[in-house]
């Protein structure tokens, strides 16, 4: 299984990940910064630098698979239309 390593570049500060998680495609490693993000921003403290920070997961080759803003987790599916009527 390939290794993604999540990079957390925040202002001119870059945290880097050197241990990396295996997971089975860029779709799960996606789904890791997506989750990684929104822990990051819940224990922020009202940090604004937070905000601006961008997680770069990258493989075993160092090429950037994907970048991924923090706030984009903040980012909720729509709810599907619904035929029925309004219960509230």
């Amino acid at each position: 299984m390939p290794r993604y390593f999540f990079h957390t570049h925040i202002d001119d500060d870059v945290i880097v990940d050197p241990d990396g998680r295996e997971l089975a495609d860029p779709d799960a490693a996606w789904a890791a910064a997506r989750v990684l993000a929104l822990q990051l921003l819940q224990g922020a403290d009202g940090d604004p630098a937070l905000f601006q920070a961008v997680l770069f997961v990258t493989d075993d080759s160092e090429n950037v698979v994907l970048e991924f803003p923090l706030t984009d987790a903040l980012v909720t599916e729509p709810v599907p239309e619904s035929d029925e009527e309004t219960r509230h």
